[in-house]
């Protein structure tokens, strides 16, 4: 099928029935031809709620999206973080769903489900099989009309702490964390809605309390504040008279309105600056500029791409090409009051900001000699146009797109509208734009600087926030009244759910080339593109033959990506964006991968670009010494990152020294160094081969159609390829703890495992991984149940088995308080011992059961998730009815069965316990525990003496 820029509107102001005469359909909107357009039913209910239907049966599932028009920008000054906060308290159940309930129910249910809050919107979400969208419409209204009783001062401290946790995993304790925050409170004027960020500032999350929360809900939380949109296997009616049911009854809220866009003023350069736990100098400038939706969007839009995104940016070609700097990139990001358009830079080391803002400024004077040129536009149009018709993949990136229209535009069609404005920009708009917003303006200059290090600053402070500038909203929270529903039927009983849907397979062909190359395939033409997935075994693993040039794998995947013998790289990509397509190489532990998206109308070019990059590599001494400095970088920089630090050392723990797989994918700075050019010929001489290759295609394409496309695969020489077979880590003797020193951190991060299996899709690694599933594999997990919503101690705990074609480890895992690292250990530890000596219970298999079950409804629906599903089965040379058989072994399953795989599988004596935090914090606390104590460098060597118990 084919789009184009078209529109169907049918405007209704009639009744949808009688029985249903509150309900009123606005607007009915469908595809007449080839247009790109989402179709959907609008409806108003009487409440003042919203109601968008999507109809799409391509697949057995719907996706429920309900957005409140309320983010961080409706907060109070001294009130920060309440959006966010009560976006947590509202999966904290209701007065007909109990505690932690409708994570279970959902996922009982084969679902997934979420939340998220930015200065503008809160939404809730689940995505379900079919038959339980009534179910999820009972759960979403029980907490639109039926919160508030159901919370509690015990819940509200609970969540308060997991806020906390989420803001230091996210911003306290990484790298480059508070560059928002600071850019923020700095651009904005004091009390503006954007001067803070979602997550709010600690000190108001201690201010607050129960009632202010309790306000906050009633204030802006009414159906009339409220978007309901619905997509997928449903029919409108059904959903019509669902919504009617559960959300009819409910009253509006206070009246709502939009707020104005406020573009702030700035009248010199503010310099502004903070210290981190960093190795690169970043500067980050930040220039006002209007709001989303604003006509000035889009040709903002192209400025960005021009001046720093993509390898034709200018940016990119001042900076990260002669080595002056990691990265450089620029952004235009708008939100409903204000936009912000940024210059980001990660500067190499040591390096001088001020310096680096002097190249900024000439990289500018040099656009405006420059200007805009055709390709420009061309490739920004096409990149777009690739972007609109790959979020429309899945339901739930249709029916995010409605509702973000409606909210914001209260047209859920605007996506013509946005075609349009994409499709009318000229050179003459970019220009403009340019000298109306960035050309002489003054801007926000933050420098973030390695801690020590302000010499490095661009300039020295010269800003001090003011509290006077802006007049906040008056209050509106005066005189709230809580006023539940009234029902005529009985809202306390979960409804019951419709007959399981029936769930296919992906229907695939396969084949194989005479040189070995395998292909995997199947047509999927939902939307026009076309995905191929190349697997080229071996990666990181093949430098066990030559462990002293570990590394060597991500560096030649990494040249890969750069010039080719007719191409230069900013030629290349220049093609490429010009089709609105994209080719990516990159390495793993097992693998190199190359991704290719394309729209099916240009997929011959795509490919024949594909051919250059695969078989016409250039490998010039230019690319190599820029990328292995950038790759020597990254090594050093880990140092700094505590999530970094805690892999790097658990693995070289499981693997043992000696083992390819101990040593990171990166490689360290001895191994990348001894790395030459004719090293990188070398590795991809001997080892991209098709004989250890396989191809999927998911697409808008028959197998016959893109087999006579791929002759240049066919013609692929093949060759000779070995790979090391494994082996086999040490076993561990006793549990220790292993812990390394991270000065100050806000956190501490915990990993706790051993070496287990392989991947095994129908064997004892499945089975250990529907064991797994109530211990830590759910939201609603023992883990994490415990140690996030019972102890506030994180923002999020669990457990896993990850094995692959070779063994992997059993991993239990948390970003924890760091004043709560030995309590969350001990937890670990006790979830797991009690899992292995006492097992499941009869509910926990139930829910196992139910949850992977059906889930399948949601594992084909996108071409990312059928292209993994058909990567999986040529992988690992499944046979057709794999599915059907792990269907039988879930099935079949007892509790007892479970008990014995705990039991084998969770040998809590011998683990490793890795603890990455502050070590005046956290060792007291750790040396009490009952473990051996072997603190460790963050290379994973040994530090003193240890202590024993």
């Amino acid at each position: 099928m084919r789009y184009k820029i078209g529109l169907s509107i049918v405007l209704t102001a009639s009744l949808v029935s009688a029985a249903e005469a509150q309900t009123k359909l606005v607007e009915k909107v469908s595809r007449q031809g080839d247009e790109l357009v989402i179709p959907y039913s609008k409806y108003k209910l009487a409440n003042g709620l919203t109601l968008i239907v999507h109809e799409d049966h391509s697949d057995p599932v719907v996706h429920v999206d309900v957005t409140y028009h309320v983010g961080s920008a409706r907060e109070e000054v001294g009130k920060s973080g309440f959006a966010h906060f009560f976006e947590h308290m509202m999966f904290q159940g209701s007065d007909n769903v109990a505690d932690e309930e409708h994570f279970r129910i959902v996922s009982e249910s084969g679902g997934t489900l979420n939340g998220s809050t930015n200065r503008d919107r809160t939404n809730y979400y689940e995505t379900v099989p079919s038959n339980q969208l009534e179910t999820a419409l009972w759960l979403e209204a029980d907490r639109m009309g039926f919160l508030l009783d159901a919370v509690t001062q015990p819940k509200f401290e609970v969540q308060r702490e997991t806020v906390k946790n989420e803001r230091g995993q996210n911003y306290d304790n990484r790298p480059y964390g508070l560059v928002y925050e600071m850019t923020s409170k700095n651009l904005y004027p004091y009390g503006h809605p954007y001067s803070w960020t979602t997550i709010g500032y600690l000190e108001d999350l201690n201010r607050g309390d129960l009632n202010d929360l309790k306000n906050f809900f009633l204030r802006w939380y009414g159906p009339n504040n409220a978007t309901l949109t619905v997509g997928g296997d449903v029919k409108p009616e059904e959903v019509v008279k669902l919504a009617e049911q559960y959300f009819g009854s409910i009253p509006a809220g206070p009246a709502v309105q939009d707020m104005p866009p406020v573009m702030p003023t700035l009248t010199a350069d503010r310099y502004v600056s903070y210290e981190d736990n960093v190795r690169f100098p970043m500067l980050r400038m930040t220039y006002p500029v209007p709001e989303a939706g604003h006509k000035d969007e889009p040709a903002l839009d192209v400025l960005a791409e021009v001046l720093g995104q993509g390898k034709n940016s200018i940016f990119y070609k001042n900076f990260v090409k002669p080595q002056k700097a990691m990265s450089a990139s620029t952004f235009n990001s708008t939100s409903e009051l204000a936009g912000e358009f940024g210059i980001s830079i990660m500067a190499y080391p040591n390096t001088s900001l001020a310096e680096t803002e002097k190249l900024v400024r000439e990289s500018l004077a040099e656009f405006e000699k420059r200007g805009i040129n055709e390709e420009d536009l061309i490739r920004f149009k096409a990149t777009a146009e690739s972007s609109l018709v790959n979020r429309m993949a899945s339901v739930s990136g249709k029916v995010s797109q409605l509702a973000y229209y409606e909210t914001f535009r209260n047209n859920p069609n605007y996506i013509q509208e946005e075609l349009k404005r994409i499709q009318s920009v000229t050179k003459e708009d970019v220009e403009r734009v340019y000298n109306q917003y960035i050309k002489g303006k003054p801007a926000v200059i933050l420098s973030v600087v390695p801690k020590g290090k302000t010499d490095l600053l661009a300039k020295e402070n010269n800003y001090t926030i003011s509290e006077e500038g802006f007049t906040p909203a008056a209050d509106t929270y005066s005189g709230l009244q809580y006023t539940k529903a009234v029902d005529t039927f009985d809202r306390s009983k979960r409804p019951a759910s419709g007959a399981n849907p029936v769930i296919s397979v992906p229907n695939y062909y396969n084949t194989s080339f005479k040189n070995g190359l395998k292909v995997i395939g199947t047509k999927s033409d939902e939307i026009p593109t076309v995905t191929l997935q190349l697997t080229i075994d071996g990666g990181h693993r093949l430098s066990a033959t030559e462990p002293g040039k570990a590394g060597i794998s991500t560096l030649t995947a990494d040249m890969m990506n750069e010039d080719t013998e007719n191409y230069t790289s900013e030629q290349f990509s220049n093609e490429l964006d010009k089709l609105g397509s994209s080719i990516r190489i990159g390495s793993g532990a097992d693998e190199t991968y190359v991704y290719v998206q394309s729209l099916k109308k240009n997929l011959d070019k795509t490919l024949a670009l594909l051919q250059e990059r695969l078989f016409r590599p250039k490998f010039t001494q230019e690319d190599f010494d820029r990328l292995k400095k950038q790759q020597l970088e990254g090594i050093a920089n880990q140092a700094t990152q505590p999530t970094a630090i805690a892999n790097n050392v658990y693995n070289k723990l499981l693997y043992g020294e000696g083992h390819i797989m101990a040593v990171p994918t990166s490689g360290t700075a001895e191994t990348v160094g001894n790395i030459t050019l004719q090293d990188v010929q070398g590795f991809y001489q001997k080892y991209y081969s098709p004989t250890v290759s396989s191809l999927v295609v998911v697409g808008d394409i028959s197998e016959k159609e893109i087999l006579g496309k791929l002759a240049f695969l066919k013609d692929w020489k093949k060759k000779n390829v070995k790979i090391p077979a494994d082996t086999k880590a040490q076993a561990i003797d006793k549990t220790r703890l292993y812990f390394v020193d991270k000065p100050d951190a806000a956190q501490s991060e915990i990993r706790i495992g051993y070496m287990a299996m392989p991947f095994d899709a129908t064997g004892e690694y499945y089975k250990a991984g529907l064991m797994n599933y109530v211990l830590g594999g759910a939201f609603n997990s023992r883990i994490n149940l415990n140690l996030r919503e019972d102890k506030g101690y994180t923002y999020g705990a669990r457990s896993y088995f990850d094995g692959s074609k070779y063994a992997g480890p059993f991993t239990a895992s948390a970003g924890v308080r760091a004043d709560a690292s030995a309590a969350s250990v001990t937890e670990f530890m006790k979830e797991l011992t009690s899992f292995q000596n006492e097992g499941i219970s009869e509910e926990e298999v139930k829910f196992m059961k139910n949850s992977v079950g059906q889930s399948d409804a949601r594992k084909y629906e996108t071409p990312s998730q059928k292209a993994g599903f058909l990567g999986r089965i040529v992988d690992y040379n499944l046979k057709k009815d794999f599915v059907k058989k792990q269907t039988d072994i879930l099935i079949g399953i007892t509790e007892n069965d479970i008990d014995a795989l705990a039991a084998k599988h969770l040998p809590v004596n011998n683990m490793h316990i890795v603890v990455v935090g502050d070590k005046k914090t956290v060792m007291p606390q750790l040396e009490a525990l009952q473990y051996e104590v072997v603190e460790l460098d963050t290379d994973g060597n040994p530090v003193g003496s240890s202590s024993t118990k």
